[in-house]
Formats: C-alpha cells, structure tokens, sequence
C-alpha cells in the first residue's frame, strides 16, 4: 500500500525546478539589499581598517615626501610597484575611497529604514498581553485572599482595576511604557522599555556616518605642510616657506593664518647607561618663539606633544644635524655661508646631505656630504658612526664641477645632486682624495678653486604643520560611536505583563511575566523584583518572601 500523500512525486519524475527571472530591476534590488545589510556594513569597516594599514607601513607623499624619496632609493625595484598600487597615497587612493564610498552607501542604507521603524515603535503601544503568560520568562503567580485598606473595594473589577493600576504606576516608575486592557474577566498591564538600546544602535552608525562625511568633507578644507628648520632660524606660515605643501581642493593659500615659529634649541637625550639600548632616543625637545597677532610666547614641542596655533597642529616630526660650512674663492671671499640639512641615515645619526655653490667661483660646484656625529674608522678606510651624539663629529666631502641645473627653471631638490654630467674633482675615482674635515677646520678644494671650512654643527627640526578644520567634529562623532556603542551593549529590551484575574472563590490571581529581545540574564530577577513590590504595595507589607500567599 502506497502510503504516500496524493500529489507526491519522487525527485527522479519531477521536472526540472526553475528559479524566476529576476531581471534587471530585480538584480539592482537585490544587490542593493545585500550592500545595505549590516553584515556588508561589518564587512566594509573591517575592509577599510585593513586598506589603512599601508598608510602606517610606508611614507606618504602627504605626510613624509622626503620619506618617500628616502623609501625610492632604499628600494628602486619595490618602489615603481608600490607607486602604481598608489600605495604612498594610501588616504586618496582609487581602492580605499571606493572602500570608502562603498561604507558610506551601506552605512547609510542602514540606518535609514531602521530609523523610520524606531521612530514606528516609539510611536506605538506596547504590545497586548498574551493570553498565556506562562510560556513567558519568569512567570510566577501571586494570590490575594483579602481585600488591603488601601483603597481597594470588595467589588471584583474595582480589586482588578486597583491592582492593575498600581502594577501600571510600579512599571512607569521603573522606565516602562504602559497600555492596560480590560475585560469581563480580567484586566492586564502590558509595558515596554529598552527603547534606548536601538536609539543607541542607530546612534553608532549614524556617529560613523558623521566621521565618515567629517573627514571627507574635512579633506578639502584641511592642508598639511612640511618645513626644515635649523637652530636659530625662523618659519612663517606663508606658502614659500614650506619645503612641502598639500593643500584641499578649497584651500585658499594665500590665507593662511599668519604666525612665526623660531626654533631656538633643539635638545636630545640618548641612553647611555643601557649597553642593550645604548644610543637610543630617549627625549626630543624644541625650544621656540611664537608670534602671532603681535604676541610673543615661549613654547616647547615634543613628538608626542604638538603646539597648537593660528589654527595648526605643529608636530615636531623628525631632527637631525645641520654642518656649518663655508666656502671661499680662491681670493679669500665667502661666496658660500649656511647651516645645511643633512637628514639621517641610520640610528647612529649617520647623516647625508648636499651642498650647491653657483656663483662666486671660477666653476659652479656640488658637493655630496657624508656627516658622522661620533666618527669611527673601518677596516676597510671608510668611516662609520658609533654613537648618535657629536663625540667625534666628521664631515666627509666628494666634490663635482659643472652645470648644477639651477638656472634651468625647472625646480630641483635641494636634498639631492643629479651627477651625470657633472665631473668628480674629489672622492673615489678622482685624483684628489675626499676631503674630511673637523670643525673648525680648512681645507683647499682641489684645481685652485679655493677653500671649504667646517665651522661647526647646528641641530634642525623636521617640523609638520597639520590644519584640519573637522578635528572637533570628528572627536564629538567618536564620543558619540563610543555612547551608543555602550549603550545598544548594556541597556537590555524588555517586555513585562501582569495580570489579575478574579477567582470563583472571589480571591485575585496575580500573573507576571516577561520577555527579552536578546540575551537578557536578569530578566527573572526583573519579573520576580516587580512581583514582589507590587505585592507589597497592595497589601501594605514590606517586600519579602512572607508577604502574601503564592504560589
């Protein structure tokens, strides 16, 4: 006997099943269902913090372009590589700010719906009270024998109704939102409260959104700007005194705040107890002079604590040593004098630098310079730095003659010296050894072209000057991601009932329960602390497992 129902056919008989057509209008539908899920959304933030991660691993051009430079050389094969993958603009590049955009979208189609049904359920009554409490959490039952002398008459529905309205004043008291329905029979109090938990959800992603548009919106009106400055010198925030500037689309630079750093001392500890850690940075300090609005203040700046002014963030983002050299012709003139930015090397403060003197002798010359703070020589006749700090300072010189290029128009960095066509009159591969130097010391450059002098070193400051107008909105955004972040995770969503139902014997039946929308612990101490005070109210009794007879 087949007992199979009628209709039944087996998978072998059955025709092909075939999913409809969705068609383009549903394929867009159902893609943008899918990019505004929270899943997606999840997915995307994870997505973005993971594409942020070359932006702390290399230079940026933004940020550090001298680093960038430094990162070329170090790397010619990985760079080119890098540079196409817009690696060093991590920040502007086509894959985060699609990412970006893409968070936006989601983010967005997100909170919208959900705020139109928080606003929904706001707008609405509690739910009514099931008929069956019992399936509920933590229902338990109450039975009142007597009538209190608190109000409460002998007729059945006014006990009900008195009961029920001391449960509904209990519930308001405790944050409930209540709508009591009466019958024949019985009377109920359905309250609702939690609704704090989704504001704070909603609140979260709405606060990420606002980070999102503050920090793009943010991008166009903010600029930053990199300057080198020695010890004794001054920088004034104008457009020409910036060795580095990138400024927003609706910057307008020949605005900006008008103020005046001079760095008067430079100061840096290294450990030199430790022989683990001996030579490690152990504090940078810059001394300066601010003027602004005609107002002279004495300010300092560490690495981790920036000078705020005119507006700007001022972070002192690197320093280094700046020789004092000379130069004269073969007459005795100073056709040369300045303090030059030689950036480091290594963490034994090995420095590199170039010197470029176009006029004033017979040839234009350049020179590449090697500067070792402790100076120590190698087996191989090179020398080598030991120790960060000038215990032994050495200035090491190769000498070129020829078209240095500077009066070309084209723009050429003062930190490198294109050498192809010029010609080596000192250093490896020249007749004339390179030309070493201790401070204070002279010596002939070679061809009778005159002399160079090491007068001394000076310290510089790599100085990054930071303006963004959207720094308040986005701290206020992520206070805000942070509230409602603590407040979706901690206040629970519950739903609570009580009922009084009349008995044939003419005592009242108290029934309570509740509800959680998620995980909810404490929600039978909830329902069992509501019993007990509701009862203790009626009955005039203090709260307590004697209170009335239950069951």
């Amino acid at each position: 006997m087949d007992s199979r129902p009628d209709g039944h056919v087996d998978d072998a008989d059955a025709d092909e099943v075939t999913q409809p057509r969705l068609g383009v209008l549903g394929w867009l539908r159902w893609m943008w269902r899918q990019l505004t899920s929270m899943r997606t959304a999840l997915f995307l933030l994870l997505l973005l913090a993971v594409a942020a991660v070359p932006g702390s691993l290399v230079p940026q051009h933004v940020a550090d372009p001298n680093g960038v430079v430094t990162w070329k050389t170090q790397h010619p094969v990985l760079y080119p590589i890098l540079d196409k993958l817009q690696v060093f603009d991590t920040y502007t590049s086509v894959w985060f700010s699609a990412i970006y955009l893409l968070l936006f979208v989601s983010l967005v189609g997100c909170v919208l719906p959900r705020l139109k049904h928080h606003i929904d359920s706001l707008r609405a009554q509690p739910p009514r009270t099931p008929a069956r409490l019992q399936r509920m959490a933590g229902f338990r039952i109450r039975i009142l024998k007597g009538v209190s002398a608190d109000g409460v008459s002998a007729n059945a529905q006014a006990a009900r109704q008195a009961a029920i309205a001391s449960a509904q004043k209990l519930l308001k008291a405790s944050g409930y939102r209540t709508v009591v329905v009466e019958t024949a029979r019985d009377a109920s109090v359905s309250a609702e409260r939690g609704y704090l938990r989704e504001t704070g959800n909603i609140l979260f992603h709405a606060a990420l959104v606002g980070i999102l548009i503050a920090v793009g919106v943010g991008g166009g009106f903010s600029y930053t700007g990199q300057r080198i400055v020695v010890s004794g010198q001054s920088f004034v925030n104008t457009l020409v005194n910036y060795d580095s500037f990138n400024p927003g689309r609706f910057v307008d630079t020949g605005s900006l705040s008008p103020y005046s750093l001079t760095l008067n001392s430079l100061t840096v500890k290294y450990e030199s107890k430790n022989k683990n850690a001996l030579g490690s940075p152990l504090d940078y300090t810059a001394d300066v002079t601010a003027v602004q609005n005609g107002v002279t203040s004495k300010k300092v700046i560490k690495v981790n604590e920036p000078l705020g002014i005119g507006g700007t963030n001022v972070y002192l983002l690197g320093n280094g040593y700046a020789p004092v050299i000379t130069v004269r012709n073969a007459q005795g003139k100073a056709v040369f004098h300045d303090a030059v930015p030689f950036p480091s090397q290594d963490a034994a403060m090995t420095s590199q630098g170039v010197v470029k003197v176009p006029d004033g002798l017979k040839k234009q010359i350049g020179m590449i310079g090697f500067f070792y703070p402790t100076a120590k020589k190698l087996s191989t006749g090179a020398y080598a730095s030991s120790y960060p700090d000038t215990r032994n300072p050495l200035l090491g010189l190769t000498v070129y003659t020829g078209n240095l290029g500077l009066d070309d128009g084209v723009p050429v960095s003062v930190y490198s010296l294109d050498i192809d066509h010029l010609t080596q009159i000192a250093g490896p591969g020249a007749k004339a050894k390179a030309i070493d130097l201790k401070p204070g010391q002279t010596k002939a450059l070679p061809n009778g072209l005159g002399t160079v002098t090491f007068d001394g070193v000076d310290r510089f400051a790599s100085l990054d000057i930071h303006h963004d107008p959207t720094q308040g909105w986005v701290l206020l955004f992520a206070i805000l991601v942070l509230g409602g972040l603590l407040t979706s995770l901690f206040v629970p969503r519950r739903r609570m009932w009580v009922k009084a139902i009349t008995q044939p014997d003419g005592s009242l039946r108290l029934e309570y329960a509740g509800l959680a929308r998620g995980e909810d612990p404490r929600l039978n101490d909830a329902v069992a602390s509501i019993a007990d005070r509701h009862i203790a109210q009626l009955t005039g009794r203090s709260t307590g497992p004697a209170a009335p007879k239950s069951k």
